[in-house]
């Protein structure tokens, strides 16, 4: 796993090890099942604090992309399950909150699409 970090980005630290895993990880470049070095050592590998890392680590958790196993560690999640859950859930509870605000299904779509376009425009 290769990871750099530039402390003079306008990325924070935490978000640069968070994409470079991401994509890696999407890549296939990282497999499945891989185990992910420990908080401390990869911190102590890119000469970053421990809580930067975990944060992280706490993001991808978050995506989907990582699953943290107690004594058996941090290890690459399998794609398409834990992501498209993921992916399912928050669209439910999108639908359901725009139902509950009474805003018509056609605007709900429009507001989908218009902050899709922008999140993908960014990468």
């Amino acid at each position: 796993m290769q990871l750099s970090v530039d402390p003079a980005a306008a990325t924070p630290p935490y978000e640069q090890i968070r994409a470079q895993i991401a994509e890696q990880a999407r890549s296939g470049e990282l497999p499945t099942g891989l185990r992910l070095p420990t908080v401390r050592a990869l911190a102590e590998e890119l000469g970053l604090a421990a809580g930067t890392v975990a944060r992280a680590y706490r993001e991808l958790e978050a995506d989907g992309v990582v699953e943290t196993h107690g004594r058996r560690g941090t290890l690459i999640a399998a794609a398409g399950d834990t992501a498209h859950r993921l992916a399912a859930a928050a669209a439910t509870e999108y639908a359901e909150r725009v139902r509950r605000l009474g805003l018509p299904a056609a605007d709900a779509l429009a507001a989908v699409d218009t902050a899709l376009r922008l999140a993908y425009d960014k990468s």
